[in-house]
């Protein structure tokens, strides 16, 4: 029942700017209303949990140019967890892995912002098919978010 409404509300839809975007990037593979897991154990200002774990919904795109991953909570809005280019430097302090499982990524949470600690992941639950990664530059990617991605990761309000 909780698939059909997501879907019935569009949530976990790619909004149509961002399809617009990838379709003319070259789309290799493109997954929309994809089960998300967030798990978070740790501290951050306003939380702390000694491990919790949420699920979420929203879409996976790879073109020939990016990577680029959504989370929704509301129909027609989608925040980016992920919008890296092949060609960028990969460091920083999330680590990701695309795999036939999905897409995971590792957020070093400290790195992030030095007032929190613990450990933050989120998995993006959908088959990509072999083929698809082998097409890819790279399945290891590698970059920073500002410190209101983690707040917004763990549901709790940003306050510099």
């Amino acid at each position: 029942m909780a698939v059909f409404l997501r879907k019935l509300l569009r949530i976990g839809k790619l909004p149509r700017e961002l399809c617009t975007q990838v379709e003319a990037e070259g789309i290799l593979f493109i997954s929309e209303y994809v089960p998300v897991t967030r798990r978070f154990r740790g501290t951050v200002p306003g939380l702390r949990s000694g491990g919790s774990i949420a699920g979420y919904v929203g879409a996976l795109v790879l073109t020939q140019q990016r990577v680029l991953g959504t989370l929704s909570s509301l129909p027609k809005l989608a925040g980016r967890t992920i919008d890296l280019r092949w060609s960028e430097t990969q460091s920083g302090a999330v680590a990701g892995e695309l795999s036939e499982t999905g897409l995971t990524l590792h957020v070093d949470v400290a790195a992030v912002d030095p007032r929190c600690s613990g450990e933050l992941s989120l998995h993006y639950k959908v088959p990509i098919p072999r083929d698809v990664l082998a097409r890819l530059p790279r399945t290891s990617l590698a970059f920073d978010v500002p410190p209101e991605f983690l707040f917004r990761a763990v549901g709790v309000p940003y306050h510099p």
